[in-house]
Protein backbone atom coordinates (compact mmCIF):
# COMPACT_ATOMS: atom_id res chain seq x y z
CA UNK A 1 0.00 0.00 0.00
CA UNK A 2 3.02 2.47 0.68
CA UNK A 3 4.56 1.47 -2.45
CA UNK A 4 1.21 2.06 -4.25
CA UNK A 5 0.71 5.37 -2.54
CA UNK A 6 4.35 6.32 -3.43
CA UNK A 7 3.91 5.66 -7.25
CA UNK A 8 0.60 7.85 -7.11
CA UNK A 9 2.55 10.65 -5.56
CA UNK A 10 5.36 10.49 -8.16
CA UNK A 11 2.73 10.19 -11.23
CA UNK A 12 0.90 13.29 -9.49
CA UNK A 13 4.16 15.44 -9.73
CA UNK A 14 5.25 14.05 -12.83
CA UNK A 15 1.59 15.35 -14.30
CA UNK A 16 2.05 18.81 -12.75
CA UNK A 17 5.24 19.43 -14.37
CA UNK A 18 3.96 18.46 -17.83
CA UNK A 19 1.10 20.86 -17.12
CA UNK A 20 3.32 23.40 -15.96
CA UNK A 21 5.53 23.10 -18.60
CA UNK A 22 3.28 22.63 -21.78
CA UNK A 23 1.12 26.05 -20.46
CA UNK A 24 4.23 28.02 -20.21
CA UNK A 25 3.54 28.91 -23.84
CA UNK A 26 0.29 29.96 -23.46
CA UNK A 27 1.22 32.00 -20.36
CA UNK A 28 3.52 34.14 -22.26
CA UNK A 29 1.50 34.57 -24.90
CA UNK A 30 -0.86 36.30 -22.60
CA UNK A 31 1.55 38.75 -21.13
CA UNK A 32 2.35 39.98 -24.67
CA UNK A 33 -1.06 40.58 -25.31
CA UNK A 34 -1.18 42.80 -22.31
CA UNK A 35 1.92 44.39 -22.38
CA UNK A 36 2.00 44.87 -25.86
CA UNK A 37 1.05 48.29 -27.96
CA UNK A 38 1.89 46.95 -31.09
CA UNK A 39 -0.50 44.67 -33.00
CA UNK A 40 -0.78 41.09 -33.36
CA UNK A 41 -2.49 39.16 -36.20
CA UNK A 42 -6.02 38.24 -35.30
CA UNK A 43 -8.07 35.50 -36.41
CA UNK A 44 -8.94 35.88 -39.91
CA UNK A 45 -12.65 34.82 -40.43
CA UNK A 46 -14.40 33.84 -44.07
CA UNK A 47 -17.47 34.72 -45.05
CA UNK A 48 -19.07 32.75 -47.44
CA UNK A 49 -21.34 33.71 -50.03
CA UNK A 50 -25.04 34.29 -48.76
CA UNK A 51 -25.46 37.88 -47.88
CA UNK A 52 -28.27 38.39 -45.51
CA UNK A 53 -30.52 40.80 -46.56
CA UNK A 54 -32.46 43.11 -44.18
CA UNK A 55 -34.75 45.78 -44.11
CA UNK A 56 -32.95 49.22 -44.04
CA UNK A 57 -35.62 50.55 -41.48
CA UNK A 58 -34.84 47.45 -39.20
CA UNK A 59 -32.14 47.77 -36.80
CA UNK A 60 -29.87 44.57 -36.59
CA UNK A 61 -30.38 42.05 -33.68
CA UNK A 62 -27.03 42.66 -31.55
CA UNK A 63 -26.52 39.72 -29.16
CA UNK A 64 -25.95 41.27 -25.56
CA UNK A 65 -23.63 38.24 -24.59
CA UNK A 66 -21.36 38.99 -27.29
CA UNK A 67 -18.31 39.90 -25.08
CA UNK A 68 -18.74 36.43 -23.29
CA UNK A 69 -18.20 34.43 -25.80
CA UNK A 70 -15.15 33.26 -26.22
CA UNK A 71 -12.27 29.82 -27.15
CA UNK A 72 -9.84 31.14 -24.91
CA UNK A 73 -11.86 33.43 -22.05
CA UNK A 74 -8.51 33.64 -19.15
CA UNK A 75 -7.51 35.98 -22.10
CA UNK A 76 -10.42 37.53 -23.20
CA UNK A 77 -11.82 41.24 -23.07
CA UNK A 78 -14.83 39.61 -21.01
CA UNK A 79 -12.06 38.72 -18.46
CA UNK A 80 -10.22 41.45 -17.99
CA UNK A 81 -9.95 43.23 -14.86
CA UNK A 82 -9.85 47.40 -14.99
CA UNK A 83 -6.12 46.87 -14.91
CA UNK A 84 -6.25 44.75 -17.97
CA UNK A 85 -5.23 41.63 -16.11
CA UNK A 86 -6.89 38.28 -16.72
CA UNK A 87 -9.08 37.37 -14.10
CA UNK A 88 -10.84 33.64 -14.01
CA UNK A 89 -14.13 34.18 -14.13
CA UNK A 90 -15.70 37.12 -16.10
CA UNK A 91 -16.10 41.07 -14.89
CA UNK A 92 -19.50 42.33 -14.85
CA UNK A 93 -17.85 45.97 -15.84
CA UNK A 94 -14.50 46.62 -18.47
CA UNK A 95 -13.51 49.08 -16.34
CA UNK A 96 -14.01 48.08 -12.85
CA UNK A 97 -16.94 50.53 -12.39
CA UNK A 98 -18.69 48.21 -10.29
CA UNK A 99 -21.56 45.66 -11.30
CA UNK A 100 -24.58 45.55 -12.91
CA UNK A 101 -25.53 49.53 -13.94
CA UNK A 102 -22.60 51.03 -12.93
CA UNK A 103 -21.60 54.22 -14.53
CA UNK A 104 -18.41 52.71 -15.84
CA UNK A 105 -15.96 54.86 -13.77
CA UNK A 106 -13.13 53.78 -12.34
CA UNK A 107 -12.74 53.11 -8.48
CA UNK A 108 -9.37 52.28 -9.32
CA UNK A 109 -7.37 55.01 -10.29
CA UNK A 110 -4.67 55.15 -7.42
CA UNK A 111 -4.16 51.38 -7.54
CA UNK A 112 -0.28 50.42 -8.33
CA UNK A 113 -0.93 46.75 -8.58
CA UNK A 114 -0.49 44.56 -11.43
CA UNK A 115 1.52 44.49 -14.89
CA UNK A 116 -0.20 46.75 -16.70
CA UNK A 117 0.34 49.30 -13.15
CA UNK A 118 4.10 48.97 -14.08
CA UNK A 119 3.17 49.58 -18.21
CA UNK A 120 3.30 52.96 -18.70
CA UNK A 121 6.92 53.72 -17.84
CA UNK A 122 8.17 50.77 -19.08
CA UNK A 123 7.03 51.35 -22.64
CA UNK A 124 7.84 55.25 -22.16
CA UNK A 125 11.62 53.85 -21.34
CA UNK A 126 11.42 51.71 -25.03
CA UNK A 127 9.93 54.53 -26.83
CA UNK A 128 13.04 55.72 -28.89
CA UNK A 129 15.19 53.73 -31.31
CA UNK A 130 18.58 53.33 -29.44
CA UNK A 131 21.33 55.39 -30.92
CA UNK A 132 18.71 57.26 -33.23
CA UNK A 133 18.39 61.03 -33.64
CA UNK A 134 16.87 63.20 -35.67
CA UNK A 135 17.56 66.90 -35.89
CA UNK A 136 16.45 69.96 -38.07
CA UNK A 137 19.62 70.96 -40.18
CA UNK A 138 20.54 73.81 -42.47
CA UNK A 139 18.27 73.74 -45.82
CA UNK A 140 21.31 74.75 -48.07
CA UNK A 141 23.32 71.91 -47.66
CA UNK A 142 24.05 69.41 -49.95
CA UNK A 143 24.25 65.44 -48.99
CA UNK A 144 27.79 66.09 -49.12
CA UNK A 145 28.10 68.91 -46.95
CA UNK A 146 25.39 66.59 -44.56
CA UNK A 147 27.64 63.91 -44.64
CA UNK A 148 30.70 65.67 -43.39
CA UNK A 149 28.77 67.31 -40.73
CA UNK A 150 27.81 63.95 -39.47
CA UNK A 151 31.50 62.56 -39.81
CA UNK A 152 32.71 65.91 -37.90
CA UNK A 153 30.23 64.90 -35.14
CA UNK A 154 30.80 61.06 -34.84
CA UNK A 155 27.06 60.40 -36.49
CA UNK A 156 26.61 58.59 -39.34
CA UNK A 157 23.76 60.32 -41.96
CA UNK A 158 20.86 57.60 -42.43
CA UNK A 159 18.82 60.34 -44.45
CA UNK A 160 17.60 63.83 -44.15
CA UNK A 161 14.17 65.37 -46.08
CA UNK A 162 12.79 68.94 -46.31
CA UNK A 163 9.29 68.83 -44.81
CA UNK A 164 7.02 71.69 -46.57
CA UNK A 165 4.74 71.34 -43.75
CA UNK A 166 6.94 72.32 -41.17
CA UNK A 167 9.13 74.33 -43.56
CA UNK A 168 12.15 72.17 -42.17
CA UNK A 169 14.96 69.90 -43.32
CA UNK A 170 15.32 67.33 -40.66
CA UNK A 171 18.12 64.84 -40.41
CA UNK A 172 18.18 61.22 -39.28
CA UNK A 173 21.61 60.11 -37.73
CA UNK A 174 23.00 57.04 -36.49
CA UNK A 175 25.23 57.72 -32.81
CA UNK A 176 28.35 55.45 -34.02
CA UNK A 177 29.66 55.65 -30.33
CA UNK A 178 28.51 55.12 -26.56
CA UNK A 179 27.33 58.61 -26.71
CA UNK A 180 23.79 59.65 -25.14
CA UNK A 181 21.32 61.61 -27.06
CA UNK A 182 21.30 64.54 -24.45
CA UNK A 183 25.41 65.07 -25.34
CA UNK A 184 25.39 64.14 -28.91
CA UNK A 185 22.43 66.76 -28.93
CA UNK A 186 24.57 69.40 -26.81
CA UNK A 187 27.83 69.21 -29.37
CA UNK A 188 25.16 69.66 -32.62
CA UNK A 189 23.64 72.59 -31.38
CA UNK A 190 27.23 74.32 -30.54
CA UNK A 191 27.90 73.46 -34.14
CA UNK A 192 24.56 75.61 -34.99
CA UNK A 193 21.89 72.63 -35.33
CA UNK A 194 19.13 74.21 -34.41
CA UNK A 195 17.27 70.99 -32.69
CA UNK A 196 17.54 67.30 -31.43
CA UNK A 197 15.96 64.57 -30.39
CA UNK A 198 15.95 60.64 -30.17
CA UNK A 199 14.05 59.20 -32.84
CA UNK A 200 11.04 57.96 -31.20
CA UNK A 201 8.77 54.43 -31.41
CA UNK A 202 5.15 54.36 -32.05
CA UNK A 203 2.98 51.50 -32.03
CA UNK A 204 -0.69 51.09 -33.55
CA UNK A 205 -3.55 50.74 -30.51
CA UNK A 206 -5.17 47.42 -30.86
CA UNK A 207 -5.55 44.08 -28.87
CA UNK A 208 -6.46 41.46 -30.43
CA UNK A 209 -9.09 39.31 -28.70
CA UNK A 210 -8.91 35.44 -29.32
CA UNK A 211 -12.79 35.02 -30.24
CA UNK A 212 -13.82 32.23 -33.20
CA UNK A 213 -17.07 33.01 -32.88
CA UNK A 214 -19.69 35.74 -32.12
CA UNK A 215 -22.34 37.62 -33.44
CA UNK A 216 -20.56 40.14 -36.50
CA UNK A 217 -23.32 41.85 -36.50
CA UNK A 218 -22.22 45.69 -36.17
CA UNK A 219 -23.49 47.02 -32.68
CA UNK A 220 -21.37 50.15 -33.41
CA UNK A 221 -23.83 51.37 -36.23
CA UNK A 222 -25.98 51.22 -34.11
CA UNK A 223 -24.58 52.50 -30.74
CA UNK A 224 -23.14 55.57 -33.06
CA UNK A 225 -26.85 56.09 -34.93
CA UNK A 226 -25.32 55.94 -38.37
CA UNK A 227 -27.75 54.65 -40.36
CA UNK A 228 -30.04 57.71 -39.40
CA UNK A 229 -26.64 59.98 -40.29
CA UNK A 230 -26.17 58.22 -43.76
CA UNK A 231 -29.81 59.51 -44.71
CA UNK A 232 -27.68 62.82 -44.43
CA UNK A 233 -24.39 62.34 -45.53
CA UNK A 234 -21.84 59.60 -46.76
CA UNK A 235 -18.78 61.40 -46.31
CA UNK A 236 -18.31 62.19 -50.07
CA UNK A 237 -15.95 64.04 -51.50
CA UNK A 238 -13.96 64.24 -48.35
CA UNK A 239 -10.03 62.91 -48.22
CA UNK A 240 -8.94 61.25 -44.80
CA UNK A 241 -5.50 60.51 -44.63
CA UNK A 242 -4.56 57.35 -42.51
CA UNK A 243 -1.00 57.18 -41.49
CA UNK A 244 -1.05 53.09 -40.53
CA UNK A 245 0.16 50.03 -41.87
CA UNK A 246 -0.24 48.84 -44.94
CA UNK A 247 -4.24 48.76 -46.35
CA UNK A 248 -5.67 45.68 -48.98
CA UNK A 249 -6.76 48.11 -51.76
CA UNK A 250 -8.22 45.31 -53.39
CA UNK A 251 -10.57 44.19 -50.41
CA UNK A 252 -14.26 44.53 -51.92
CA UNK A 253 -15.16 46.71 -48.83
CA UNK A 254 -12.44 49.11 -49.84
CA UNK A 255 -13.46 49.37 -53.87
CA UNK A 256 -12.66 52.74 -54.95
CA UNK A 257 -11.71 54.22 -52.11
CA UNK A 258 -8.13 54.55 -52.39
CA UNK A 259 -7.09 57.73 -54.47
CA UNK A 260 -3.64 58.12 -53.00
CA UNK A 261 -1.21 55.29 -51.86
CA UNK A 262 2.55 56.49 -50.19
CA UNK A 263 4.51 53.97 -48.77
CA UNK A 264 7.28 56.39 -46.66
CA UNK A 265 8.97 53.37 -45.60
CA UNK A 266 9.90 52.36 -48.78
CA UNK A 267 8.84 48.89 -48.03
CA UNK A 268 7.94 45.78 -49.80
CA UNK A 269 5.52 44.61 -47.37
CA UNK A 270 1.98 43.14 -48.23
CA UNK A 271 -1.16 44.74 -46.70
CA UNK A 272 -1.74 44.25 -43.31
CA UNK A 273 -4.56 44.01 -41.06
CA UNK A 274 -4.46 46.90 -38.47
CA UNK A 275 -4.42 49.34 -41.77
CA UNK A 276 -6.94 47.53 -43.20
CA UNK A 277 -9.80 47.36 -40.64
CA UNK A 278 -9.25 50.99 -39.79
CA UNK A 279 -9.34 51.69 -43.42
CA UNK A 280 -12.70 49.58 -43.00
CA UNK A 281 -14.07 51.42 -40.24
CA UNK A 282 -14.30 54.75 -42.20
CA UNK A 283 -15.19 53.16 -45.45
CA UNK A 284 -16.59 49.95 -45.80
CA UNK A 285 -19.64 49.59 -48.30
CA UNK A 286 -20.10 45.76 -49.11
CA UNK A 287 -21.13 43.15 -46.14
CA UNK A 288 -20.78 45.78 -43.79
CA UNK A 289 -20.59 49.23 -43.65
CA UNK A 290 -18.15 52.27 -42.50
CA UNK A 291 -18.47 55.22 -40.85
CA UNK A 292 -18.29 57.61 -43.96
CA UNK A 293 -18.25 55.02 -46.87
CA UNK A 294 -18.06 57.51 -49.58
CA UNK A 295 -14.76 58.90 -48.19
CA UNK A 296 -11.72 59.53 -50.01
CA UNK A 297 -8.65 57.41 -48.56
CA UNK A 298 -5.01 58.50 -48.76
CA UNK A 299 -3.48 55.24 -47.68
CA UNK A 300 -0.16 56.08 -46.21
CA UNK A 301 2.38 53.34 -44.87
CA UNK A 302 4.08 54.41 -41.66
CA UNK A 303 4.14 51.29 -40.23
CA UNK A 304 6.50 48.15 -40.92
CA UNK A 305 6.43 44.74 -39.07
CA UNK A 306 8.70 44.26 -36.00
CA UNK A 307 9.52 41.58 -33.62
CA UNK A 308 7.53 43.54 -31.15
CA UNK A 309 4.08 44.49 -33.78
CA UNK A 310 4.47 46.97 -35.91
CA UNK A 311 6.17 50.16 -35.45
CA UNK A 312 7.15 53.22 -36.53
CA UNK A 313 9.31 55.97 -35.69
CA UNK A 314 8.86 60.35 -35.36
CA UNK A 315 10.89 60.71 -38.81
CA UNK A 316 8.24 58.03 -41.04
CA UNK A 317 5.71 59.77 -39.03
CA UNK A 318 6.56 63.54 -39.98
CA UNK A 319 6.36 61.82 -43.55
CA UNK A 320 3.13 60.60 -43.39
CA UNK A 321 1.99 63.98 -42.14
CA UNK A 322 3.57 65.73 -44.61
CA UNK A 323 2.50 63.91 -47.86
CA UNK A 324 -1.13 64.02 -46.29
CA UNK A 325 -1.04 67.72 -45.86
CA UNK A 326 0.43 68.28 -49.19
CA UNK A 327 -2.17 66.01 -51.14
CA UNK A 328 -5.16 67.71 -50.16
CA UNK A 329 -6.54 65.49 -46.64
CA UNK A 330 -9.10 67.50 -44.80
CA UNK A 331 -8.86 64.60 -42.13
CA UNK A 332 -5.89 62.34 -40.44
CA UNK A 333 -6.59 59.21 -38.80
CA UNK A 334 -3.71 58.33 -36.19
CA UNK A 335 -4.52 55.49 -34.43
CA UNK A 336 -1.37 54.59 -33.08
CA UNK A 337 0.95 55.84 -29.74
CA UNK A 338 3.92 57.20 -28.50
CA UNK A 339 5.53 59.83 -25.98
CA UNK A 340 5.37 63.29 -26.44
CA UNK A 341 7.79 63.99 -29.21
CA UNK A 342 8.50 67.89 -30.45
CA UNK A 343 9.04 67.09 -34.00
CA UNK A 344 5.50 65.45 -34.48
CA UNK A 345 4.42 68.48 -32.24
CA UNK A 346 5.37 70.50 -34.86
CA UNK A 347 3.86 68.37 -37.60
CA UNK A 348 0.42 68.88 -35.79
CA UNK A 349 0.38 72.69 -35.38
CA UNK A 350 1.28 73.06 -38.83
CA UNK A 351 -1.75 70.41 -39.72
CA UNK A 352 -3.71 72.24 -37.57
CA UNK A 353 -2.77 75.90 -38.85
CA UNK A 354 -3.85 74.35 -42.14
CA UNK A 355 -7.40 73.50 -41.12
CA UNK A 356 -7.04 69.62 -40.72
CA UNK A 357 -9.20 67.40 -38.72
CA UNK A 358 -6.75 65.14 -36.24
CA UNK A 359 -7.91 62.25 -34.66
CA UNK A 360 -6.14 59.70 -32.72
CA UNK A 361 -6.56 56.42 -30.37
CA UNK A 362 -6.34 57.43 -26.96
CA UNK A 363 -3.98 54.61 -26.19
CA UNK A 364 -4.45 51.20 -25.21
CA UNK A 365 -2.14 51.23 -21.86
CA UNK A 366 -5.17 51.25 -19.26
CA UNK A 367 -5.97 53.48 -16.49
CA UNK A 368 -2.48 54.11 -14.87
CA UNK A 369 -0.59 55.07 -17.90
CA UNK A 370 0.16 58.73 -18.71
CA UNK A 371 -1.40 61.16 -21.54
CA UNK A 372 0.33 59.10 -25.01
CA UNK A 373 0.41 61.22 -27.85
CA UNK A 374 -0.66 61.91 -30.08
CA UNK A 375 -3.72 61.97 -28.75
CA UNK A 376 -3.21 64.16 -25.90
CA UNK A 377 -1.97 67.09 -28.45
CA UNK A 378 -4.30 69.96 -27.60
CA UNK A 379 -4.90 69.95 -31.61
CA UNK A 380 -5.90 66.53 -32.05
CA UNK A 381 -9.26 65.35 -30.90
CA UNK A 382 -8.45 62.21 -28.83
CA UNK A 383 -11.08 59.04 -28.43
CA UNK A 384 -11.25 56.22 -25.87
CA UNK A 385 -13.30 52.70 -26.95
CA UNK A 386 -16.59 51.71 -25.69
CA UNK A 387 -18.07 48.31 -25.77
CA UNK A 388 -21.60 47.17 -26.43
CA UNK A 389 -22.77 47.68 -22.91
CA UNK A 390 -21.60 51.62 -23.18
CA UNK A 391 -18.64 49.91 -20.35
CA UNK A 392 -15.06 51.46 -21.03
CA UNK A 393 -12.39 49.00 -22.77
CA UNK A 394 -10.61 47.95 -20.02
CA UNK A 395 -7.11 48.99 -21.68
CA UNK A 396 -8.32 52.16 -22.81
CA UNK A 397 -6.57 55.08 -21.55
CA UNK A 398 -8.07 58.03 -19.44
CA UNK A 399 -7.58 61.58 -19.07
CA UNK A 400 -8.52 65.22 -19.54
CA UNK A 401 -7.53 65.55 -22.79
CA UNK A 402 -10.73 62.57 -24.30
CA UNK A 403 -12.73 64.48 -25.86
CA UNK A 404 -15.21 61.77 -26.90
CA UNK A 405 -15.66 57.33 -26.74
CA UNK A 406 -17.05 55.31 -29.45
CA UNK A 407 -17.00 51.71 -29.89
CA UNK A 408 -13.98 49.88 -29.85
CA UNK A 409 -14.61 46.37 -28.41
CA UNK A 410 -15.15 43.29 -30.53
CA UNK A 411 -15.26 45.53 -33.85
CA UNK A 412 -15.95 43.26 -36.90
CA UNK A 413 -13.77 44.48 -39.70
CA UNK A 414 -12.03 43.66 -43.10
CA UNK A 415 -8.84 41.87 -42.85
CA UNK A 416 -6.09 41.28 -45.65
CA UNK A 417 -7.22 38.60 -48.73
CA UNK A 418 -10.85 39.71 -48.38
CA UNK A 419 -11.26 38.45 -45.15
CA UNK A 420 -12.66 39.63 -42.08
CA UNK A 421 -11.27 39.96 -38.50
CA UNK A 422 -13.11 40.58 -34.85
CA UNK A 423 -10.49 42.78 -32.93
CA UNK A 424 -10.20 45.53 -30.38
CA UNK A 425 -8.59 49.05 -29.28
CA UNK A 426 -8.85 52.24 -29.69
CA UNK A 427 -7.43 52.04 -33.02
CA UNK A 428 -10.66 51.87 -34.26
CA UNK A 429 -12.78 54.28 -31.84
CA UNK A 430 -10.57 56.88 -33.73
CA UNK A 431 -11.70 55.69 -37.02
CA UNK A 432 -14.96 55.20 -36.32
CA UNK A 433 -15.06 59.66 -35.54
CA UNK A 434 -12.43 60.21 -38.40
CA UNK A 435 -15.44 59.03 -40.36
CA UNK A 436 -17.92 60.82 -38.78
CA UNK A 437 -15.75 64.61 -38.73
CA UNK A 438 -16.25 63.60 -42.87
CA UNK A 439 -19.89 63.30 -43.09
CA UNK A 440 -19.62 66.86 -40.92
CA UNK A 441 -17.48 67.95 -43.55
CA UNK A 442 -19.35 67.04 -46.31
CA UNK A 443 -22.21 68.38 -45.17
CA UNK A 444 -20.25 71.73 -44.37
CA UNK A 445 -16.45 71.95 -45.62
CA UNK A 446 -15.86 74.82 -44.11
CA UNK A 447 -16.15 73.72 -40.30
CA UNK A 448 -12.24 74.21 -38.76
CA UNK A 449 -10.92 71.49 -36.58
CA UNK A 450 -12.26 73.44 -33.22
CA UNK A 451 -15.92 73.62 -34.61
CA UNK A 452 -15.80 69.56 -35.89
CA UNK A 453 -14.51 68.69 -32.55
CA UNK A 454 -17.19 71.22 -30.46
CA UNK A 455 -19.98 69.68 -32.32
CA UNK A 456 -18.59 65.98 -31.81
CA UNK A 457 -18.61 66.77 -28.19
CA UNK A 458 -21.75 68.94 -27.67
CA UNK A 459 -23.77 66.32 -29.76
CA UNK A 460 -21.93 63.31 -28.03
CA UNK A 461 -24.27 60.70 -25.84
CA UNK A 462 -23.57 61.30 -21.85
CA UNK A 463 -21.94 58.28 -20.21
CA UNK A 464 -21.14 57.65 -16.53
CA UNK A 465 -21.77 60.42 -14.25
CA UNK A 466 -23.83 63.12 -15.42
CA UNK A 467 -20.91 65.63 -17.45
CA UNK A 468 -17.60 65.41 -18.95
CA UNK A 469 -15.33 62.89 -17.53
CA UNK A 470 -11.71 61.29 -17.94
CA UNK A 471 -13.01 58.18 -19.18
CA UNK A 472 -15.28 59.25 -21.91
CA UNK A 473 -15.02 62.70 -22.54
CA UNK A 474 -18.18 63.93 -23.68
CA UNK A 475 -19.81 60.64 -23.83
CA UNK A 476 -20.08 58.24 -27.10
CA UNK A 477 -20.23 60.09 -30.20
CA UNK A 478 -23.09 60.29 -31.80
CA UNK A 479 -23.36 60.62 -35.65
CA UNK A 480 -27.17 61.65 -36.40
CA UNK A 481 -26.96 64.60 -34.01
CA UNK A 482 -23.73 65.80 -34.81
CA UNK A 483 -24.41 65.74 -38.54
CA UNK A 484 -27.70 67.09 -37.76
CA UNK A 485 -26.11 69.86 -35.90
CA UNK A 486 -23.87 71.26 -38.94
CA UNK A 487 -25.16 74.10 -40.49
CA UNK A 488 -25.12 73.16 -44.86
CA UNK A 489 -22.78 75.49 -46.22
CA UNK A 490 -24.55 77.65 -49.02
CA UNK A 491 -25.06 76.12 -52.45
CA UNK A 492 -22.06 78.52 -54.99
CA UNK A 493 -22.87 78.95 -58.69
CA UNK A 494 -20.97 76.07 -60.50
CA UNK A 495 -18.54 78.87 -62.42
CA UNK A 496 -17.33 80.14 -58.87
CA UNK A 497 -16.63 77.58 -57.41
CA UNK A 498 -14.75 76.34 -60.46
CA UNK A 499 -12.50 79.52 -60.18
CA UNK A 500 -12.39 80.39 -56.83
CA UNK A 501 -8.71 80.61 -55.97
CA UNK A 502 -7.51 78.97 -52.49
CA UNK A 503 -10.92 76.62 -52.52
CA UNK A 504 -8.43 74.29 -50.59
CA UNK A 505 -11.31 71.61 -49.29
CA UNK A 506 -12.58 71.38 -53.06
CA UNK A 507 -10.38 71.85 -55.55
CA UNK A 508 -10.08 69.16 -58.13
CA UNK A 509 -10.92 66.10 -56.41
CA UNK A 510 -13.30 64.12 -58.53
CA UNK A 511 -16.80 62.87 -57.45
CA UNK A 512 -17.16 59.65 -55.35
CA UNK A 513 -17.38 56.45 -58.65
CA UNK A 514 -20.84 55.83 -59.51
CA UNK A 515 -19.76 51.96 -59.06
CA UNK A 516 -19.93 52.03 -55.50
CA UNK A 517 -23.52 51.19 -53.87
CA UNK A 518 -24.18 53.11 -50.75
CA UNK A 519 -27.86 53.02 -50.77
CA UNK A 520 -29.67 51.71 -48.35
CA UNK A 521 -27.31 52.40 -45.73
CA UNK A 522 -27.81 49.46 -43.57
CA UNK A 523 -28.48 47.16 -45.98
CA UNK A 524 -25.41 44.85 -46.70
CA UNK A 525 -25.03 44.83 -42.96
CA UNK A 526 -24.82 40.89 -41.94
CA UNK A 527 -27.35 40.66 -39.30
CA UNK A 528 -28.49 37.49 -39.48
CA UNK A 529 -26.99 35.35 -37.24
CA UNK A 530 -27.46 31.85 -37.99
CA UNK A 531 -25.72 32.02 -41.13
CA UNK A 532 -22.59 34.36 -40.07
CA UNK A 533 -21.66 31.96 -37.53
CA UNK A 534 -21.91 28.92 -40.40
CA UNK A 535 -19.88 31.19 -42.17
CA UNK A 536 -17.71 33.09 -40.56
CA UNK A 537 -15.13 29.93 -38.91
CA UNK A 538 -11.75 31.31 -38.69
CA UNK A 539 -9.38 30.63 -41.84
CA UNK A 540 -5.97 28.80 -41.44
CA UNK A 541 -3.08 31.19 -40.69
Amino acid sequence: MVHDRANWRSKTRRAALALTVAALPLACLDGASVYAQSIMRSPNLNIGSRIPSINSTVMPRIDPNIANLRTHPACSYAYRDSNGECSDKPVSSADGGGSGGSSGKSKNKNRNSGPLGKLPQTVLNSRAIAGEIVAEIDGSLSDAQADELARRHRLERIGSQNFPLIGATIGLFRIVDRRTVETVGRELTADGVRSVQANFRYALQDQKTAMTEGDPAQYALLKLRLPQAHTLAHGANVTIAIIDSGIDIRHPELANAIVGSFDALGSKEGPHVHGTGIAGAIVSHARLMGSAPAARILAIRAFGVAPGGAESTSFVILKGLDYAAANGAQIVNMSFAGPKDALIERGIAASAAKGIVMVAAAGNAGPKSPPLYPAANANVIAVSATDAQDKLFAASNRGSHIAVAAPGVDIFLPAPNEKYQMTSGTSFSAAYVSGLAALMLERNPALNPGEVRAILMKTARDLGSPGRDDLFGAGEADAFAAVSAVVTAPAAPVAAVSGAPGAEKGGDRQDVPSTRDLSPPGAAMASDKSAVREAHRPAAQ
